[in-house]
């Protein structure tokens, strides 16, 4: 079985010894491939060396967090785009907007998606989206911006079945984590209007644990979890769902 968690900031864990069982209990648990999204310029070179360390498993994504927009933006962008090109990069993101903490820069986060958006299409890459309380500015964008070259995946998501389908009416896919697993969230509820075609898994480690380990640090090899929970709401065996949603990432990235 093979599980491929699309999102992870695994690399945030920089002791040597710690990573290495991190990576270990992937590995035993099945998750052998890792998409790490980085968020800023400072960041870069923390994905590079993971990458580095377990070229077999980890695949680097790179762009600017909604979070990480402020007056500087364009300077961060600045530094990040020169390492599209320093080692093989299979999407841009995470990018998108992010209202939950600070609207100040919400014009700023919508010209540096739109600009991170061009460097996917010139680069026929995938975007990752990290959206959080912008659903309608998010998808204002990709409408705006929306030809064949626009493709990915809508990460962390947690909305309607209404949402869903504008989504996955624009080609993307949902990322699905350990939000699923909570019990009030109602993302049970709305996942089995879903076809599997549209679903990839993911951890978003080291955050949104899941259960049972909701509340403690997150790590992808808790990825079984979430695969767990959807093979228990489609009513399939865990292996369908982690070879399904692999074969999705497989389309998206394209390796």
């Amino acid at each position: 079985m093979v599980l491929t968690d699309t999102h992870t900031h695994l690399y945030y864990e920089t002791d040597a010894d710690k990573r290495a069982g991190l990576m270990q209990r992937c590995i035993d648990n099945g998750v052998s491939r890792l998409f790490l999204p980085n968020v800023d310029a400072a960041s870069v070179p923390m994905v590079f060396d993971l990458l580095q360390a377990y070229p077999g498993n980890c695949y680097a994504m790179l762009g600017l967090h909604p979070c990480s927009v402020n007056n500087n933006w364009e300077e961060e962008l600045a530094v990040i785009q020169p390492a599209l090109h320093k080692h093989p990069i299979y999407a841009i993101g995470e990018i998108g907007i992010d209202l939950y903490w600070d609207k100040t820069f919400l014009n700023e986060q919508i010209q540096a998606f739109k600009l991170q958006i061009k460097w996917a299409k010139s680069l026929n890459l995938p975007i990752v989206i990290h959206c959080r309380d912008a659903f309608d500015e998010v998808y204002q964008v990709l409408l705006d911006e929306q030809d064949d070259k626009l493709r990915g995946i809508f990460h962390c998501f947690g909305g309607t079945p209404e949402q869903a389908n504008k989504i996955t009416g624009l080609g993307f896919y949902l990322g699905i984590g350990g939000v699923v697993t909570y019990k009030k969230a109602g993302l049970d509820l709305v996942l089995p209007q879903i076809d599997l075609k549209h679903i990839v898994l993911e951890t978003d480690s080291p955050y949104l644990a899941p259960v049972p380990y909701r509340g403690k640090p997150n790590e992808s090899s808790y990825l079984i979890h979430v695969a767990q929970k959807v093979a228990e709401l489609y009513q399939i065996p865990v292996e369908e769902v982690a070879n399904i949603t692999t074969q999705n990432s497989i389309k998206i990235f394209g390796v």
